[in-house]
């Protein structure tokens, strides 16, 4: 089981979107998945055990884990790419 950090600045909205797009993208490719989505405030008190982070803002803070910057699920540009760095991270 992967787990993966899905924030955003409400942990509603964007977040919300990148996640369900990342839990079809793991389900497509057979990757158990547990994602959490939080405020973005929150990432460094959740890092217990998560294999990857994905924002839908850029962050410049690096927390010792692997971050693909999650926008494209929400502006639809590059989205394939930023799939497959989120696969490569998973697999």
């Amino acid at each position: 089981m992967k787990k993966i950090i899905v924030a955003c600045g409400g942990a509603v909205a964007t977040s919300t979107v990148a996640a369900s797009a990342i839990k079809d993208l793991c389900k497509a490719n057979q990757i158990p998945v547990e994602i959490i989505q939080i405020l973005m405030s929150e990432i460094e008190s959740n890092l217990d055990g998560v294999d990857l982070i994905v924002t839908t803002m850029r962050i410049k803070k690096d927390f010792g884990k692997p971050y693909v910057n999650g926008m494209a699920f929400l502006s639809g540009v590059n989205k394939e790419t930023t799939e497959e760095q989120i696969l490569s991270y998973l697999k």
